[in-house]
C-alpha cells in the first residue's frame, strides 16, 4: 500500500519529512560498512540480482542512464562498462563519497537528489535503475511520477527490490528476516536499529502485483516483472510510453 502522511519508521510513526530526515542519516551512518553487510546478509546473492539489473538495463552508447537511490556506486560502476552516459542520484552524501573512491567511478556522475526529486529536466533520461531504494521513498506514488517525468517517452524504469517470497520458503525467511539480520546489524553493521527499520520497510513494501498496481496508476505501461530467489527479490520493468 502507498505510504500514508502518518509513514511507519521502525516501531514510531512519523510524518514524511521526518522519516525522510531519519533514513537518510540511517544511510549516512551505515555508509562504511554497507557493502560488506549487504554480502554478508545475502551471502552475496545480491551481487547476482544487480547483474541480472544489469543485463536487462543493457545500457549502449549515446544512452543516458540514472541509477537512482545508487548510493556506493556498485550498480553504476557494472553500467559504466556496458556504455552510455552513467548517473548516480542519491540523498545521502556519504553514500556516494564511497561510491567516489571506488576504481572506475571517474567518469560516472554522482548528483544528490530524492526520488521524489531529482535535479533533471523533463524528458531527459533514457532508463533509470533503482536497488533496493524504492522502499525507503517517503511518498512511493510522487517518487513514480518523479521518475516517469523524467524519462523520455519510451525510456524505462528498472525496480529491483525485496518482495514476497513464494509461500513454501516464507516462514524460513521471515524467521530470518527477524533474528538474523538485526544480530547481523549489530555486530557487523554495528547499529542493530537500522537493520531492524529495513527489515520493517521490506515487511511494509507493496508485492509483485501491488507495486504494478502503483506503477499503473503512476502512468507507466508495459509493466512486468520476474521474480529472483523464489520471489525474495523481484525486477519491476515499466515503459513511459509516448503520449
Amino acid at each position: 500500500m502507498q505510504n500514508s502522511p502518518d509513514t511507519h519508521f521502525g516501531r514510531e510513526n512519523v510524518s514524511p519529512d521526518e522519516r525522510q530526515k531519519r533514513i537518510r542519516k540511517l544511510f549516512d551512518t551505515v555508509a562504511p560498512r554497507y557493502d560488506l553487510m549487504n554480502d554478508v546478509m545475502s551471502f552475496g546473492i545480491h551481487r547476482l540480482w544487480k547483474r541480472r539489473l544489469v543485463n536487462l538495463a543493457a545500457p549502449k552508447d549515446g544512452q543516458t542512464l540514472i541509477d537512482l537511490a545508487g548510493g556506493t556506486g556498485d550498480v553504476a560502476l557494472s553500467m559504466a562498462k556496458r556504455g552510455g552516459s552513467i548517473i548516480v542520484c542519491d540523498p545521502s552524501r556519504s553514500m556516494m563519497a564511497i561510491g567516489q573512491k571506488r576504481k572506475g567511478a571517474e567518469g560516472i556522475r554522482f548528483t544528490e537528489g530524492t526520488a521524489e526529486s531529482m535535479p533533471f529536466d523533463d524528458g531527459s533520461i533514457d532508463a533509470i535503475t533503482m536497488a533496493f531504494g524504492l522502499r525507503n521513498v517517503t511518498r512511493l506514488g510522487d517518487a513514480l511520477k518523479e521518475i516517469k517525468r523524467v524519462l523520455k517517452p519510451g525510456g524505462r524504469f528498472l525496480c529491483l527490490e525485496f518482495s514476497r517470497p513464494f509461500a513454501p520458503i516464507r516462514p524460513f525467511y521471515d524467521a530470518y528476516s527477524f533474528v538474523v539480520i538485526p544480530r547481523l546489524g549489530a555486530w557487523i553493521g554495528r547499529d542493530a536499529q537500522a537493520y531492524h527499520y529495513l527489515v520493517d520497510s521490506i515487511r511494509g513494501f507493496p508485492h509483485q502485483d501491488e507495486l504494478a498496481q502503483h506503477m499503473r496508476a503512476a502512468g507507466f505501461t508495459s509493466i512486468s516483472w520476474t521474480n529472483l530467489s523464489f520471489g525474495i527479490a523481484c525486477i519491476h520493468i515499466a515503459q513511459n510510453e509516448p503520449s
